[in-house]
């Protein structure tokens, strides 16, 4: 049941990612830096959305460790402020769903207890709503072995967002031995599988990704350490 689940959740995110791979293909990238597991110590880079091009969004906390970067979810779809009307007039007010759109998010690479990175989700300004879904669709490039599989650590469903309040999830991007695996500059982010706007968010490095896992989202960051199980 579980393999017929992440096989599903991993032929949806694919379509989304490759859309994402397609635009991102276009920017010039620097060299990649070899690393190991994801744990060398790397820079602030700036990030960018799936259609909202390069820029800098406001960052959720800083965590220590190591450096962060950040972005906006797509243009596309209906956010809403407390009071405002959403992009597709399906939403309004209190009770929203969050969508990807709806949110900023940050990536930092944290070295302890394990190394890993803290993904944060933040409610763009006049915004309040809720995720229901309690993991979060995380995907490296457009083939199915970057999409990462929950690993159903944290959770509270649903999470309420609203001004400062924020959401964590913890990403292993490596969980096998060896030196098998890619090495990718983004990561690929929704708040469900279906959301056909995914939001791209630059890594702070250039890690060697092999069967990633995500944890759930979760308000303490301590219960977001992504853990095989």
């Amino acid at each position: 049941m579980m393999r017929s689940r992440l096989a599903a959740r991993s032929t949806r995110l694919v379509l989304a990612a490759a859309a994402v791979t397609a635009l991102a293909a276009t920017t010039a990238c620097g060299p990649e830096g070899p690393t190991e597991n994801g744990a060398a110590a790397p820079t602030a880079a700036s990030s960018s959305s799936a259609e909202a091009g390069k820029g800098e969004a406001p960052a959720g906390e800083s965590a220590s460790g190591g450096g962060s970067t950040s972005a906006s979810g797509s243009k596309s779809g209906g956010g809403t402020g407390d009071q405002g009307e959403s992009g597709t007039g399906d939403k309004s007010g209190y009770g929203q769903s969050c969508g990807t759109n709806d949110l900023d998010f940050t990536v930092t690479w944290e070295a302890q207890p394990i190394s890993h990175y803290l993904l944060t989700a933040k409610t763009k300004s006049g915004i309040t709503c809720y995720l229901d879904v309690n993991t979060p669709s995380v995907s490296f490039g457009s083939g199915a072995d970057g999409v990462a599989s929950p690993v159903g650590q944290g959770g509270e469903d649903p999470i309420k967002l609203s001004g400062s309040s924020i959401a964590y999830a913890g990403i292993n991007v490596k969980t096998t031995e060896g030196e098998g695996g890619k090495q990718f500059e983004h990561v690929i982010i929704a708040t469900t599988e279906e959301d056909p706007d995914p939001a791209q968010v630059e890594l702070p490095d250039a890690p060697t990704v092999d069967k990633p896992i995500v944890t759930n989202w979760s308000t303490k960051r301590d219960e977001t350490i992504p853990r095989v199980i």
